[in-house]
C-alpha cells in the first residue's frame, strides 16, 4: 500500500468512525431535552465532505506526497482532536441546543469561537495540497466556505 493510499484510508476511517459517536451524542443531547436547529443545510455538509473524499480517492492515489504539507495536515488533525475531546459528549455533526447548557469555554474555545470549523477548513484545503491537487483544494474550500457561511450563522443564532 502506498503512503498516499494509507493517508486516504486513515482519513476515511477517521471520518466513518466519527459518525456513530456523533449520532450517539446527538441522541443523548436530544434525550436531555435538546433540539436540533437549522437542519436544512446538513445534507449539503454531508455532500461536500463525502464528495471531497471521493475526489481525493479518485485523484490522489499514485501521486507524490508533500511531506511538509503532510506534517501541517497532521498538526491540524491534532488540533481537531483537541476540539473533539474538549467537547466530548457534546460533540455532534448537527446543531443541537440543550436549554440551560453553558457554552464550552475551555480548550481551543478559549481562543476561537468555532475551532472545529477552522480545523475542517484547513483539512479540506491541506489534504489535497499534500498530493499537489490545488484545484481540488480550491473547489472544496470554496464549497465548504459557502456551507459554513450558513452553518455558522445558524449556530450563532441558536446559541444566543
Amino acid at each position: 500500500m502506498s503512503l498516499g493510499t494509507l493517508i486516504l484510508a486513515l482519513v476515511t476511517v477517521e471520518r466513518l468512525a466519527e459518525l456513530p459517536w456523533a449520532e450517539a451524542n446527538r441522541r443523548r443531547l436530544i434525550a436531555a431535552g435538546g433540539h436540533e436547529v437549522a437542519s436544512g443545510h446538513y445534507p449539503l455538509i454531508v455532500l461536500v465532505h463525502a464528495s471531497w473524499l471521493v475526489a481525493l480517492w479518485l485523484l490522489a492515489p499514485g501521486r507524490p506526497v508533500n511531506l511538509v504539507l503532510l506534517v501541517a495536515f497532521l498538526l491540524v488533525e491534532a488540533g481537531r482532536i483537541w476540539v473533539l475531546t474538549t467537547l466530548g459528549r457534546r460533540w455532534t455533526t448537527r446543531i443541537i441546543v440543550v436549554p440551560g447548557e453553558k457554552l464550552v469555554a475551555r480548550g481551543p474555545y478559549r481562543f476561537v469561537d468555532h475551532p472545529n470549523y477552522v480545523a475542517v477548513a484547513l483539512e479540506i484545503a491541506l489534504l489535497p495540497l499534500v498530493f499537489g491537487l490545488w484545484e481540488v483544494a480550491l473547489i472544496f474550500s470554496l464549497l465548504n466556505a459557502a456551507v459554513l457561511w450558513f452553518r455558522i450563522r445558524a449556530e450563532n443564532r441558536a446559541l444566543r
